[in-house]
């Protein structure tokens, strides 16, 4: 079993975040912590952020219980064999079948009966509800917020990207961090546009960052020391909200901040790795990879090539 660093800290983050939602009106426990207690069991992986939400990966045993009120909103993609399964919330009976490219939302503060006969393996995303409306005030087109419940609703899009992020739930921990922000960011957009009670139309980007900001933004990005590159931090630092940020980055480099950053890791590896005396374990450590086998498997994601075979090849 594999987890990330931060969930070392679930407990104290989980308790910030239910007593946050819980200061706005939304009552519940912690997602992290009633899923655990409903499952039986602790995530795969996990990685919960210090600002509130998270994602997990939970592989369990056939559920039959209630799941109580929970202070976040729960997005699963579901990544397991196909089966039936059942969900009722008081009088009201959702019968679905799980497989991948579906999705099940259960609304901050919703409690529903689940009747799942076989094993799951399901991806899920925690969002407080002042994230979402944080994003929905900066996209400037949000009527509303609340979100529909979902049971095995057909999703290709959010279902894929959700699935995406579980190979962000280790290894390298700031670009890590910085994926499942942005990550986080995009399926609450998305959500606003799929599946809130009154949908959000997004307007098209209109010009990208002027030159001094994309400057400023790519040196904080390139930095070497601990400074910070959080998609808050960025954004902040341009004077621009996160959701404008993302977009103008994008429209001025054609990358997200996420995948620049990434590219620009995989330079500096590149660059590291054609020096014989540096050995793979010391390029792993000096781009701040939790292990070399982290960095080897991200780099072959990116490449197709482990780092000593690229290193072989380009002798």
């Amino acid at each position: 079993m594999s987890k990330s660093n931060l969930h070392d800290h679930s407990g104290d983050l989980s308790a910030a975040a239910q007593r946050s939602n819980a200061s706005k009106g939304v009552r519940g426990r912690a997602a992290d912590a009633e899923m655990a207690r409903a499952l039986g069991t602790t995530p795969f992986r996990m990685a919960l952020d210090p600002s509130g939400g998270g994602i997990a990966h939970w592989k369990h045993e056939p559920l039959h219980d209630i799941v109580e009120p929970m202070s976040d909103h729960v997005i699963m993609a579901y990544n397991g064999m196909v089966q039936r399964m059942e969900r009722r919330s008081g009088r009201s009976v959702s019968p679905g079948t799980f497989r991948r490219g579906v999705v099940v939302i259960i609304p901050a503060g919703s409690s529903s009966r689940w009747d799942i006969p076989k094993p799951v393996d399901v991806v899920q995303l925690y969002l407080p509800p002042a994230m979402l409306k944080r994003v929905a005030d900066e996209a400037e087109t949000a009527t509303q917020t609340d979100l529909l419940d979902r049971t095995a609703h057909p999703d290709p899009i959010t279902s894929r990207l959700l699935l995406g992020a579980v190979d962000a739930l280790d290894g390298n921990g700031p670009l890590d961090a910085l994926f499942r922000q942005q990550l986080t960011e995009l399926l609450a957009t998305r959500l606003l546009v799929a599946h809130a009670g009154s949908p959000t139309t997004l307007q098209p980007v209109v010009g990208g960052l002027s030159p001094t900001v994309l400057r400023r933004a790519i040196e904080r990005l390139r930095s070497d020391t601990d400074v910070d590159v959080s998609l808050a931090a960025l954004a902040s630092d341009a004077g621009l909200s996160r959701f404008h940020f993302c977009r103008s980055f994008k429209e001025s480099t054609g990358l997200s901040p996420h995948a620049w950053l990434r590219q620009y890791r995989l330079d500096q590896a590149m660059d590291m790795l054609r020096d014989p005396d540096m050995s793979v374990a010391s390029v792993a450590a000096a781009l701040g990879y939790a292990s070399q086998t982290a960095f080897a498997a991200a780099f072959r994601q990116l490449t197709g090539e482990t780092p000593t075979e690229w290193r072989h090849r380009s002798r």
